[in-house]
């Protein structure tokens, strides 16, 4: 096991004892003091999750987060003395993918670091379809290679917004409840409001423009079929 996991916390006796839990696991760190040190390292490096405390010296957690997911949809574990249930909405619709209150048990962090890479690998594999494409209206999908093209040009998209064209594109003009999409993309362990679907939409929507992607009013969305209407 290799993954390289990149924990930000400004607290030495965490930094101790999360580093030395993770490494006894076999996993790659390193220890970030700030945010804005954690955003060098991930300038520099490659990191395939971070492990994010919310209240920082300078930029805060929270935007921290926000910043990664406008990038990439690399896991992210937030930990905080936070523990109000306002501030695990925001952290999780935000882009957080778990969320874990101080004082915690370094063996339970583990086991939630394990759980979320193993759902993120289950997640490619459905996907790595050998010699599988998916066309909908303009929209071409290669499954294997997760490359998604649009009008004949290839488009930048996150983990997310890929499994959600996906989901769309074999599934064309089935509509899906915000409920729905939220537990077959985000998982059925996500803990946050439905309005992440909506913002995982509007951002598809700037970056595909002209999509046939439809809100079907009062329950969610559906993917139309373009040939219906010439």
């Amino acid at each position: 096991m290799n993954n390289h996991i990149g924990v930000v916390e400004d607290d030495t006796n965490i930094q101790n004892i999360v580093s030395a839990y993770l490494k006894k696991e076999g996993f790659q760190v390193t220890i970030s003091g700030s945010a804005e040190a954690a955003w060098r390292v991930w300038k520099t490096e490659e990191i395939d999750m971070w492990i994010l405390d919310i209240m920082l010296p300078g930029m805060d957690g929270y935007e921290f987060c926000k910043k990664i997911r406008n990038e990439s949809e690399v896991p992210i574990i937030i930990i905080s003395a936070k523990d109000d249930e306002i501030d695990k909405i925001l952290g999780l619709e935000l882009g957080g993918d778990d969320y874990l209150t101080k004082p915690f048990s370094p063996r339970e962090l583990v086991a939630r670091v394990k759980r979320l890479f193993k759902r993120s690998s289950l997640r490619l594999k459905e996907t790595d379809v050998t010699g599988t494409a998916v066309k909908a209206g303009e929209i071409e999908i290669d499954k294997k290679e997760r490359r998604i093209f649009y009008k004949g040009k290839e488009q930048e998209v996150t983990t997310k917004e890929f499994d959600l064209l996906l989901l769309f594109a074999e599934n064309v003009n089935r509509a899906f409840s915000r409920e729905e999409l939220l537990v077959k993309i985000w998982g059925d362990n996500y803990f946050g409001s439905d309005r992440a679907v909506d913002d995982l939409i509007k951002r598809i929507r700037k970056k595909l423009e002209h999509v046939p992607l439809e809100t079907v009013w009062g329950y969610g969305y559906r993917l139309r079929n373009e040939e219906e209407n010439k």
